[in-house]
């Protein structure tokens, strides 16, 4: 069986990039099991002018494997972090796997300490060329907008190549880079079958460090994400940290990422979408019609193993939940229905899993779902909305979640002044998601 708590090391033992963009990272735990993964990624330029974002995605992306055990130490055996990488580390693994810790029972959240040593900043780069990552969902669908509606010149990316990515791209007629990453995920399931830690990672950082490399691989000055204010909220309290299922989409995330990359690259990493909330980003993408076939918001189509994910969405789950509530206010129930493939208000069963997201009976589930305060707002508009104040779930949650409570729905639309978006942006930020 595989204990855990026997591990005392995690370490960062080598990696390596190929002039085709063949990436090879390589860690252990002590000196008893080994990890390697593999990613390609695309190249239209100098690979060996990369190293120090390699860096950056050899030790983000060993929380993949450090979360089997989650020891106290860390080793940085292939080069050691900035002050900002080291920053960044420091929060990742250890508020990054606050929910790791909660639904393995920890005592306490993992808290290593990565080393640092003295790195320049590098200056950003002039804003011309952005790389948009898209995972299928509605948000970077909007964030892809807002860019083409700069006129900047603008490339979609991927990891991995998923029908909801490709469906995307081809509405919006625009090309994008794809990168694989390929996880010995042999090794990790029969891990976690004889007793390894097991649960969510910040996925999040792994995708903004993939595309930071390949956009400085591609000649591109920017990655343009698509996280909202909405991701800084979190779930509940545990040992003494709040805990946030998208701690890596979040802002104080960003800005450690941004200081992190600032010290590899002169390519810049913020989210177009983070004076926004959900409401508003799905107030906006209810217009955007032609993309309603395309995507798909679902986490069960992202699984790692591709036995378990599902091929659209799964009707009930947190997410479809919430992408339905907060896209039910500016669309006909027909035309949802026609999406989700189900009328979730219409199925009393779905009530609890509604009321979860405003807290009620429990706290807000551990998914990319948004505040409190915006399903709240969400089911305040459905309440006077004709289309759907009869639904049965719709009456119930204004009977018993709505309940005493007044939602500001005007604050929830309201955009934000607390964001990383640059000034040739900001412009189309507010024209797009403005009221």
């Amino acid at each position: 069986m595989f204990d855990p708590s026997s591990h005392r090391t995690f370490r960062f033992t080598e990696r390596s990039i190929t002039p085709d963009g063949t990436i090879r990272l390589h860690y252990a735990l002590d000196d008893a099991i080994e990890f390697v993964e593999e990613l390609q990624v695309p190249v239209g330029g100098d690979a060996g002018a990369v190293e120090p974002l390699l860096d950056l995605l050899h030790w983000v992306a060993g929380v993949s494997y450090y979360k089997t055990a989650a020891p106290p130490e860390v080793a940085c055996e292939a080069g050691t972090p900035g002050p900002a990488a080291a920053a960044f580390l420091d929060a990742l693994y250890s508020e990054g796997l606050g929910e790791l810790a909660v639904v393995n029972h920890l005592e306490h959240l993992p808290r290593p300490r990565f080393p640092s040593a003295p790195r320049a900043t590098h200056a950003r780069r002039p804003l011309q060329r952005v790389l948009v990552p898209v995972g299928g969902g509605k948000d970077s669908i909007v964030a892809l907008e807002i860019v083409r509606r700069s006129g900047l010149d603008f490339t979609l990316f991927s990891v991995r190549d998923d029908p909801a990515m490709q469906r995307t791209a081809a509405v919006a007629g625009v090309s994008r880079l794809v990168a694989q990453r390929r996880l010995p995920l042999a090794q990790l399931q029969e891990l976690n079958r004889t007793g390894a830690l097991n649960g969510h990672v910040p996925i999040t950082a792994i995708v903004a460090c993939v595309a930071l490399l390949t956009a400085a691989l591609n000649g591109y000055d920017a990655v343009a994400l698509a996280n909202e204010r909405s991701a800084s909220s979190g779930n509940l309290v545990y040992d003494g940290i709040e805990v946030n299922h998208q701690f890596s989409k979040s802002a104080r995330a960003e800005a450690l990422l941004r200081a992190a990359a600032a010290e590899a690259t002169g390519v810049d990493v913020f989210s177009l979408l983070r004076p926004a909330s959900e409401l508003g980003i799905a107030r906006r993408f209810a217009q955007l019609t032609p993309y309603h076939g395309a995507f798909t918001s679902c986490n069960a189509i992202f699984r790692l193993d591709p036995e378990l994910r599902a091929s659209s969405w799964c009707g009930n789950c947190p997410k479809c939940r919430f992408v339905f509530l907060v896209l039910a206010p500016f669309m006909a129930p027909e035309a949802l229905e026609a999406i989700f493939g189900t009328a979730m208000l219409d199925d009393p069963a779905q009530y609890e899993g509604f009321a979860l997201l405003t807290a009620t009976g429990g706290h807000k589930p551990f998914e990319c779902v948004g505040e409190e305060e915006e399903s709240l707002a969400a089911i305040s508009l459905l309440a006077d909305d004709p289309r759907w104040r009869e639904k049965p779930v719709v009456k119930r949650l204004v009977a018993e979640a709505l309940a005493g409570r007044t939602p500001d729905v005007a604050a929830a639309f309201a955009l934000s002044d607390e964001h990383a978006v640059p000034d040739e942006l900001i412009g189309d930020v507010h024209a797009v998601l403005g009221a």
